[in-house]
């Protein structure tokens, strides 16, 4: 049995190969970068500065080929399972320090003095200068060191992090564009309760008002309860118009999607298809 000098000749070692994964989730991004909002490409960027090698590119293809089959985020960590080369999955953690409820009360004070963070934090959104607010109070959103996580599989492989790792990391980074809280739930904190604490401090109120003024209803009886007249047509001038799945738009992505198609995009071809249809018959 071929013995190995150093650590050295682990990197000429050739790859196992894994096996095929059902109903993996599978990263949007089939080339090219992941993550489309900031926030998901600076978490993403953390990890690729850690200088990993071929682990990283195996970890994208992982991810891309669907063998992460589970990922579920708690506070201050992540445990996923990975369909490697043997037959039962590896387990993998990641964890970052939570932090301390007086630091996100600092990082609340700070988010409240700028009314335009507290406005994108509520429309799901994080302010690309958020992070001074987390300086300000001391402490940091995102990982700036490799030790600031805490990552462990239970494959073979004594690199850490593993390729089963990298592929949970750019499949978080994916998920954190649909849900920018989730970063902060990472941190400990989750959205319902940080913006509780901008609720305590009348920030929520006060975008509110300036977001959402509250529209009259018209003092007038007459006005109030008058019928338009319908068109001479039951159903007006019909034109064609470009379709899209409007509705399952502002519902948000699929959390952690499975499907080998973009959900949005297989929609909007059949939205589009069926407004052809509908207008073909109303035409006739």
């Amino acid at each position: 049995m071929a013995r190995f000098q150093d650590w050295r000749d682990w990197r000429d070692f050739e790859p196992s190969r894994p096996k095929e994964a059902k109903g993996g989730i599978r990263a949007q991004a089939q080339r090219g970068s992941f993550g489309e909002s900031w926030w998901a490409r600076r978490w993403i960027g953390a990890l690729e500065t850690f200088h990993l090698g071929n682990r990283l590119s195996r970890g994208r293809s992982y991810a891309r080929k669907g063998q992460v089959l589970s990922i579920a985020i708690e506070p201050g960590s992540v445990r996923a399972e990975v369909q490697g080369s043997r037959p039962q999955p590896y387990r993998v953690s990641i964890e970052l320090k939570p932090l301390k409820k007086e630091e996100w009360q600092k990082v609340a004070d700070a988010v409240s003095s700028q009314a335009i963070y507290a406005a994108k934090l509520l429309g799901g959104e994080i302010p690309q200068d958020i992070e001074r607010a987390f300086e300000s109070a001391g402490v940091a959103l995102f990982p700036q060191r490799y030790t600031d996580l805490r990552s462990k599989c239970s494959c073979p492989d004594v690199s850490n992090p593993c390729k089963h790792i990298a592929a949970v990391y750019y499949l978080l980074g994916e998920e954190f564009d649909r849900d920018p809280f989730l970063i902060f739930q990472l941190r400990g904190m989750g959205r319902e309760e940080f913006l509780g604490m901008l609720g305590e401090s009348g920030a929520v109120e006060e975008i509110a008002e300036e977001v959402l003024p509250p529209e009259p209803l018209p003092s007038d009886e007459a006005e109030l309860t008058a019928v338009p007249e319908l068109p001479e047509h039951p159903v007006g001038d019909v034109q064609e118009v470009a379709s899209r799945a409007t509705l399952p738009r502002r519902l948000g992505k699929f959390p952690f999607w499975r499907g080998r198609e973009n959900l949005l995009a297989a929609l909007d071809e059949i939205y589009r298809e069926a407004g052809k249809r509908a207008s073909d018959m109303l035409n006739r």
